[in-house]
């Protein structure tokens, strides 16, 4: 298997870190974004939206999306599982990472989109989106932060595939300037703790 990576993006930190979690090593191949390599038809050939990451099986075949990735990778290799173990569980996590991915990482990355300069002249740049975006962004850290009172991760006792999610867009915040606000001490504990995990760094 092949990793198509891009080492700076959100959505291919999650894979990395996944892999980590799980002690998995495949080659890796850093894709240059920033000049285009991903728009060519080499790249397009495995994923026709031209986004980050690829997982390129042996058979030539590709997975795109980084939470498909994720699933795949789970189900080649259970231990320690990121994804539940029983199916009351999967779904609980389920539930908690698309929650993360919809209301946390998908505002901070427009967020990004829409108010950085790397995106200046590559896509059409709507202010109005990440001021939006980034109040949506604040309410969401607001209303985990109630969530974490109660417990250490975000689906539970156990670090996920939800922490890992919300890992990457808080690490995404503090590029852009949306960092967790420090009243928010539970959020800020969580934080530091996923963080200071080793696969943190991969």
């Amino acid at each position: 298997m092949i990793l198509h990576d891009l080492t700076a993006g959100m959505h291919p930190r999650r894979v990395r870190i996944f892999l980590a979690e799980k002690g998995l090593s495949i080659e890796r191949r850093e894709v240059d974004a920033a000049s285009g390599a991903n728009s060519q038809p080499e790249f397009l050939r495995l994923n026709p939206l031209g986004k980050l990451p690829v997982l390129e099986l042996d058979d030539g075949s590709a997975i795109a999306e980084s939470l498909a990735i994720c699933r795949y990778l789970e189900t080649m290799s259970p231990d320690p599982p990121l994804m539940g173990r029983t199916p009351r569980e999967a779904a609980h996590i389920e539930m908690w990472t698309q929650r993360m991915d919809n209301e946390l990482s998908r505002p901070i990355a427009e967020t990004f989109r829409h108010g950085n300069d790397f995106y200046r002249g590559r896509i059409e740049q709507v202010p109005e989106v990440a001021t939006w975006s980034r109040g949506r962004a604040v309410q969401t850290m607001r209303w985990l932060d109630g969530e974490l009172a109660g417990r250490r991760h975000i689906a539970g006792d156990e670090y996920s595939m939800a922490d890992i999610v919300a890992q990457c867009a808080c690490v995404l915040g503090k590029f852009t300037g949306l960092r967790i606000p420090p009243e928010l001490t539970y959020l800020s504990r969580w934080f530091s703790e996923v963080t200071a995990r080793p696969s943190a760094r991969a």
